[in-house]
C-alpha cells in the first residue's frame, strides 16, 4: 500500500480539520462535492445541463452533460478513479475550468473522435451577481440521516458555442442565461442499505428550486414540503448589487399542471416584499429536461452519480423524449424547466426545478399515481 502523501492544496492555509484536503471530515461513504450548470436560450430551443462531482470516500469522480434540442436529449457521461489533483476538474471529454473563482468559469465538452457530429461545446459562464448561500439542508428518514449539505447558487450570462448533429449554435450575448450551484456534504450514493429506502419511503415529497436572473437583480426561491404540506426548507431572497439582500416572505406556488401528469406548464409564486406588499412571480415553462434521463439523478436506471464504472469509463446516448412511456421513471425524479419569469413589470429567465412525488395535500395529490385532472 502506498503512503498517504500531501497534495498541492495542502500548501495553503485553508484547512478546517487536521486532515489533508484530499480527505473529508466524515467517513460516510456518501460524502460528495459537486456542481451543476444550466445554460439555455430565451426562446426555449436549447437547454444544456452539465455537472461534475467527486466522492472522496468511494474514490470516484464523474461528470455529465445533457442537451435538450427539440425532443432529442443528447447525453455525455464520464467516470474515473479520483486522483490527488483536486484542482483538475476534468473526467473523460468533460472539463470545467475555474478562470476566476465566483466570477468566471469555462465549460468544455470534446466531441467523440469517432463521431464528429456528437455533442461538444466550449462555453464561458460569467456571473451577473454575487453567490448566494442557500439554507443548510438536512433530511432524515426516521433516525437515519439521508442528506446534509450546503450549497451556494448564482446566475449570470453565457457565451460560446454548442455543436451537435452537424449544427453549431452560437450563444449570443443577451440571448442566453446561465445558472449554477455548488454543493457538498452527504448525499445518498447507490449501493448501500439494500431495501432500506423502500422500508422508510415517505408518503410524499414536494420540491421547488427556482433561481431567476433579471437584468438588475437575482431572485432565489426554495420550498420543500412533506405530504401534508409541512415546510421543511424555505427561502425567498432578492439580490441586488449594492443593496442588502431582501427576504421575500413565505413563498406559495400555484402550479398549473398538464392534464394527466405532474408536468408544470406555468405557475404563480406568491411572495411579499419588506413592506408586506404582495408580489407575484409568474412562471412560463419554455423547455424541460428530466434529471433521471441522461443526467444521472435518481431514479435513473442506466447510470447514477458516484457509482464505480471502472477506470476511464465514458458513454454517449441520445434519448427520445417525445414518448413519456419510453422513460417511465422520469416522472418520479426531479425535472429542470427553463422558464420565462415576470415580477413587478420585469421579465427574467431562470430554472423552475420541480418534483412532486406521492401524496401532497396542498396540490390535491393523494397517492404516487395521482396526476392533475
Amino acid at each position: 500500500m502506498s503512503q498517504d502523501r500531501p497534495i498541492a492544496l495542502d500548501e495553503y492555509p485553508i484547512h478546517q480539520v487536521p486532515l489533508s484536503l484530499k480527505h473529508v471530515a466524515t467517513g460516510d461513504r456518501n460524502a460528495y462535492d459537486r456542481c451543476i450548470f444550466h445554460v439555455f436560450d430565451h426562446r426555449g430551443r436549447a437547454l444544456l445541463i452539465a455537472g461534475l462531482g467527486v466522492y472522496p470516500n468511494t474514490g470516484v469522480i464523474d461528470a455529465y452533460a445533457t442537451l435538450r434540442l427539440g425532443d432529442r436529449l443528447h447525453a455525455v457521461r464520464a467516470s474515473d478513479a479520483l486522483t490527488d489533483d483536486r484542482m483538475n476538474l476534468s473526467v473523460g471529454p468533460l472539463r470545467i475550468t475555474v478562470d476566476e473563482p465566483l466570477r468566471r468559469l469555462t465549460l468544455h465538452c470534446a466531441a467523440d473522435p469517432a463521431d464528429p457530429d456528437s455533442l461538444s461545446y466550449e462555453i464561458t459562464w460569467q456571473a451577473g451577481f454575487p453567490a448566494l448561500w442557500e439554507p443548510h439542508h438536512v433530511q432524515r428518514r426516521g433516525d437515519r440521516l439521508t442528506l446534509e449539505g450546503r450549497r451556494f447558487v448564482q446566475a449570470g450570462h453565457c457565451t460560446g458555442a454548442l455543436r451537435v448533429e452537424g449544427e453549431e449554435i452560437a450563444l449570443a450575448p443577451g440571448e442566453w442565461t446561465g445558472t449554477r450551484d455548488r454543493s457538498w456534504g452527504v448525499r445518498p450514493i447507490p449501493g448501500e442499505s439494500d431495501g432500506r429506502a423502500d422500508e422508510q419511503r415517505p408518503e410524499g415529497f414536494h420540491w421547488l428550486w427556482v433561481p431567476v436572473r433579471f437584468d438588475d437583480r437575482f431572485l432565489m426561491v426554495i420550498a420543500q414540503e412533506d405530504a401534508d404540506g409541512y415546510r421543511t426548507l424555505n427561502e425567498a431572497v432578492l439580490v441586488r448589487e449594492g443593496h442588502p439582500d431582501t427576504q421575500l416572505g413565505w413563498p406559495q406556488a400555484d402550479i398549473a399542471y398538464r392534464s394527466g401528469t405532474r408536468h408544470p406548464e406555468r405557475a404563480v409564486i406568491h411572495l411579499t416584499d419588506a413592506t408586506r406588499k404582495p408580489l407575484e412571480l409568474g412562471v412560463e415553462v419554455l423547455a424541460s429536461s428530466p434529471l433521471a434521463v441522461g443526467a444521472g439523478y435518481p431514479p435513473a436506471d442506466d447510470w447514477q452519480h458516484g457509482t464505480w464504472q471502472g477506470r476511464g469509463w465514458s458513454d454517449r446516448r441520445v434519448y427520445d423524449l417525445s414518448d413519456p412511456a419510453a422513460h417511465p421513471m422520469a416522472a418520479y425524479g426531479v425535472t429542470d424547466h427553463a422558464a420565462r419569469f415576470t415580477l413587478d413589470g420585469r421579465t427574467g429567465y431562470g430554472i423552475f426545478e420541480h418534483g412532486s412525488f406521492g401524496r401532497h395535500d396542498p396540490s390535491g395529490f393523494t397517492t404516487y399515481t395521482s396526476v392533475a385532472p
